[in-house]
């Protein structure tokens, strides 16, 4: 089973910014026992375009989808063989990048 890992982060309260030693170490072990699938970090909310073209024409709107003091900061793509395993690990992440963690499954 896949999961989401979405990092979440709070404008207002922010992680410590100097986690990106534990966040790649963390990484490099989800890697070698093989639940790493993909992970990314996000640019800012204010670099967001949304786009909705269920209209006529495409409209583009600068900014976040919606504006909220907590955003999604990054993601993993973990595979793990149940949600169980994959809450141990995201209670680790949470830990290891000083933020929120939601954990969702692929369908």
């Amino acid at each position: 089973m896949q999961y989401l890992v979405s990092v979440i982060d709070d404008k207002s309260n922010p992680g410590s910014t100097d986690r990106r030693p534990a966040i790649s170490a963390f990484n490099e072990r989800l890697i070698a026992e093989g639940y790493w699938v993909f992970a990314g970090g996000l640019a800012d909310t204010d670099t967001a375009t949304v786009i909705d073209n269920r209209g006529e024409q495409a409209v583009f709107t600068d900014g976040p989808f919606v504006e909220s003091k907590e955003y999604l900061a990054g993601i993993w793509v973990w595979e793990a063989p149940d949600l169980d395993v994959a809450l141990k690990l995201a209670a680790e992440a949470s830990k290891v990048c000083d933020r929120k963690i939601e954990v969702r499954p692929f369908l």
